[in-house]
């Protein structure tokens, strides 16, 4: 699994809280917690200053108070309690999966299993309103997919798709085709758009 994960569980970098100019960054890797930081300023005797990096272990800095303290003065209680987290082994594997692999997994479930995983984070949410998995959705319940049908779910979307009757479906391919060939063959025809 941690193969799948990379070397980098976590990595953000801001600028300190005003009046503050400084850019810090924390990484947390599977072994260590790197804390950088970056002066700005336009005093004259912080120009030639360096950017600082400190290094720990992941026991050594849950011990770090100091360093700990300057990880929530910058990025906030909820990234000290997850850098605390990774360093404590508790990962989020499943968040950290690749998109690809996640819309594999989440094509199996049920529709109702999909709504609750979207309601589990942001980048769930993302997944499972994408156009990607409803398009898998779509060709793993449906027999066959038409050319016609792929060509509705460019204009409408792969969501509306799934959640139209096939008889539905059927009349609005039909539709296009006839809307498709009146203005191939007449260009001058009006718009029949309230054609049934």
């Amino acid at each position: 699994m941690s193969a799948l994960l990379g070397e980098s569980l976590l990595e953000v970098s801001a600028q300190g809280p005003a009046p503050m100019k400084d850019y810090f960054s924390l990484q947390v890797t599977g072994t260590e917690v790197i804390w950088r930081w970056w002066k700005i300023s336009l005093r004259t005797n912080s120009r030639n200053t360096k950017p600082g990096e400190v290094r720990e272990s992941h026991s050594d800095y849950l011990e770090d108070g100091r360093l700990q303290s300057q990880v929530e003065m910058v990025f906030g209680p909820h990234v000290l309690q997850y850098s605390r987290d990774l360093c404590q082994g508790q990962c989020d594997y499943l968040q950290r999966l690749p998109d690809s692999l996640l819309l594999n997994i989440m094509v199996h479930l049920e529709l109702e299993d999909v709504a609750r995983f979207a309601l589990t984070c942001r980048k769930f949410k993302e997944l499972c309103s994408s156009e990607e998995f409803w398009e898998q959705t779509v060709r793993l319940h449906c027999d066959t997919v038409t050319a016609g049908m792929e060509d509705l779910a460019k204009e409408v979307g792969w969501r509306n798709v799934f959640f139209t009757s096939k008889l539905q479906l059927q009349k609005q391919i039909s539709r296009r085709k006839l809307k498709s060939k009146t203005s191939k063959a007449d260009p001058d025809f009006p718009n029949l758009n309230g054609l049934k």
